[in-house]
């Protein structure tokens, strides 16, 4: 017995497309029913405009002010003219002329001597080429000469310094004087200063020190030159 239904004509093979076609279908129906918006045609009045009301719009007259011109300025003073009588002369300066010619004689320049100004050198006691020498100590080298002016410096300071000023003034214990002197160009004795407890006992020390005798100045580089030199004075006050 042969089947009455076509096995080409199976409805159930394409089920699930067109299900699925359908409910899409069915969705966008639904989604545009619920959004479809109407409008009130009563409540909708877009209005006319009138060209004519703009013609007859009236514009305000707005008025320029205008600013008054600045004064004018002042009017300048006159200068004063000096007037100068016809007589009195006038001296004309005359510019002369420092263009040379071949026929004038050139005239020779004397050699100008440049006299060297001797600057005023101080050479310490302790680094000098030759020290000055105290009267009595021309004898031996740099050294000794060194050591035998400051023997006769202070021997000689211990003879004429006055240590009684001290008692008079009431000073007890060991004293000292800073003494600070130089010896220039000519081996004399110059810019006496010193430093003690009381000013009369400066004055003491610079009075014996102003009294030493003329020395021999000391050299550098064969040329006299000024020494500085320090000489601290001390001495002990009995009670």
């Amino acid at each position: 017995m042969e089947p009455k239904k076509n096995p080409k004509a199976d409805v159930s093979r394409n089920g699930s497309v067109y299900f699925a076609v359908g409910l899409a279908l069915m969705l966008f129906v639904t989604y545009s029913t619920l959004n479809y918006k109407t409008y009130d045609k009563d409540d909708i009045d877009i209005g006319m405009v009138n060209m004519d009301d703009l013609d007859d719009e009236e514009i305000p007259i707005t008025e320029q002010i205008q600013t008054p011109p600045p004064p004018p300025p002042p009017p300048v003073a006159p200068e004063v003219i000096e007037i100068v009588e016809d007589e009195e002369e006038i001296e004309e300066t005359v510019i002369e002329s420092t263009e040379t010619d071949e026929e004038e004689e050139i005239v020779e320049i004397e050699e100008v001597e440049v006299e060297e100004v001797e600057e005023d050198i101080e050479v310490p006691f302790a680094v000098i080429e030759n020290v000055p020498v105290f009267p009595g100590c021309e004898k031996g080298n740099n050294d000794t000469k060194r050591k035998c002016m400051s023997d006769k410096i202070t021997k000689f300071v211990q003879k004429k310094f006055n240590t009684d000023i001290a008692g008079d003034l009431g000073l007890t214990g060991r004293q000292r004087i800073s003494v600070i002197f130089k010896i220039d160009k000519g081996g004399n004795v110059t810019g006496v200063r010193s430093r003690a407890p009381h000013p009369r006992l400066q004055k003491e020390a610079a009075r014996v020190i102003n009294l030493l005798p003329k020395m021999k100045p000391g050299k550098q580089r064969g040329k006299a030159v000024i020494v500085p030199y320090s000489l601290p004075i001390l001495f002990q006050v009995q009670d």
